[in-house]
């Protein structure tokens, strides 16, 4: 192998940004190289129980050394002193797809991890969410190469990087009222503390805490801003006031205590209150969840993708009925927060809940557009649910048949798919809005003409109040 190290068709294409290791993906595999320093590091964390507790207890990604036969065989290069086996979550997701819920707790186990790892004299070195994936509704810390020795005297290295990653996208939804999704996908370095503190400016009884670590934080931030851009002259004075152990646990007990203490209370949206769906007749539900149902059993499929799964209704229907995991998204904010706190209470990991708006899913983004693939790269299911959705695209976002069947083929799997007719009560509202002749192309026979462009349609059942089909597909 030539090149830097981790250099080669299986690095993965996220995870160069570390000097000290590097993430391979071999035949489906997830593997980790670490050069002499990152094994030494690790292997501190190892010394006394805490991190092998936490994998334990599934807050850490499985890992286990290679053997030298085992290393040689992946043929990842010579550089690495020693390389790692991950246990695999898919898809992966980013935090820009997480609900408040969701980085909220991805934002406790990152604090949580750097607290255990204290007792070993170790920490983080970094505290970004996407050192966190969902393993359903449970998040799993899975950047094994961001521990490191503790140096004494030296400040949380990952301070600043939580602050703008978790804390101040956190702050800005549940003080602000403004959904931090968009800004993440927006800026993948999170939100500085002088644009967090500018938008809670003159906001009364904020919690002492919060104060601290965003207004004061961006004050001192400011301070220093024409020493060093980049803010490295702050982390020398911090350093200079003496940080052991002790200082390093109470400040991130605080940091836990502030996050903890958020609270982002919205009582409804736009679609809060769709899953009683009173716009079926008991009849068509039924017609609808069997012919799902009967797929899934028939396919057997490892994951579903359910677009506009609101509630997950049939994201559980579908796991209940074979498949292995599903993957419920939404461009509904409270109600994927509503399913995963559902999810999260009773044990269910086979659903991982995501925010996205299917009229423009997540792109590439970061370094080139490929640090962080596009969403329709990373989630690769065995069959997809489309189920409600295409008269929102259609009537709503006016995308043309032909294009949502061409986002459909996209995933490359199976589809179930259902289209409302023009008699529909929920398509018929939609169309009351438009000007009369706009949308005369939505019918059921230009909608089976686009369809048969991408797809074979195996079989076809209209539901029993004759207002809605639905397709079962095969990707031609």
């Amino acid at each position: 192998m030539t090149g830097p190290p981790g250099e080669g068709d299986a690095a993965d294409p996220g995870s160069f940004r570390d000097p000290l290791s590097r993430v391979f993906i071999v035949d489906g595999e997830v593997y980790r190289g670490l050069t002499a320093a990152g094994a030494e590091d690790l292997a501190a964390a190892r010394t006394t129980g805490a991190l092998a507790a936490l994998e334990d207890e599934h807050k850490v990604v499985a890992t286990r050394v290679l053997t030298t036969e085992e290393r040689r065989s992946l043929d990842l290069g010579d550089e690495w002193a020693e390389v790692v086996h991950h246990r695999r979550i898919t898809p992966i997701s980013y935090p820009f797809e997480w609900s408040f819920g969701m980085l909220r707790d991805a934002a406790v186990l990152q604090i949580e991890v750097a607290r255990r790892l204290l007792g070993d004299g170790c920490i983080t070195k970094d505290a970004t969410p996407y050192n966190v994936q969902f393993d359903g509704a449970r998040p799993v810390f899975i950047d094994v190469g961001s521990f490191e020795r503790l140096r004494a005297g030296e400040p949380w290295p990952g301070y600043r990087q939580f602050c703008e990653l978790f804390l101040n996208p956190l702050v800005v939804q549940a003080v602000g009222g403004i959904p931090f999704q968009p800004w993440l996908r927006g800026s993948l370095e999170g939100i500085h503390p002088a644009e967090v503190a500018a938008l809670i400016r003159g906001r009364k009884r904020l919690d002492r805490r919060l104060a601290v670590h965003v207004s004061l934080h961006a004050r001192a931030e400011r301070r220093y801003a024409d020493h060093d851009a980049d803010g490295s002259r702050l982390d020398v004075e911090m350093t200079r006031a003496g940080f052991g152990p002790k200082v390093l646990d109470a400040q991130l007990d605080n940091l836990q205590k502030t996050v903890e203490s958020l609270r982002w209370d919205v009582d409804e949206s736009t679609w809060s209150d769709y899953g009683d769906r009173s716009h079926y007749t008991d009849g068509d539900l039924a017609a609808k969840e069997a012919f799902v149902s009967r797929t899934v059993a028939q396919q057997r499929p490892a994951t579903v993708l359910d677009l506009g799964a609101n509630d997950g209704r049939f994201s559980q229907l579908a796991v209940d009925a074979g498949a292995r995991s599903a993957v419920a998204v939404d461009s509904d904010h409270l109600v994927v927060d509503r399913l995963y706190r559902r999810l999260r209470s009773a044990a269910e990991h086979r659903i991982l809940p995501l925010v996205l708006d299917l009229a423009d899913p997540s792109p590439g983004l970061g370094w080139r557009g490929r640090e962080r693939p596009p969403f329709v790269e990373r989630v690769r299911p065995d069959l997809v649910l489309a189920l409600a959705v295409v008269h929102h695209l259609a009537l709503s976002n006016t995308v043309p048949f032909r294009q949502i069947v061409d986002l459909l083929a996209d995933f490359g799997a199976p589809l179930v798919v259902e289209l409302p007719h023009r008699d529909d009560p929920m398509a018929a509202r939609l169309l009351a809005r438009k000007r009369d002749g706009l949308f005369d192309h939505y019918t059921r026979e230009g909608w089976e003409l686009a369809l048969r462009r991408r797809f074979d349609v195996a079989e076809s059942e209209t539901l029993p109040s004759g207002t809605r089909t639905l397709y079962r597909c095969t990707l031609r």
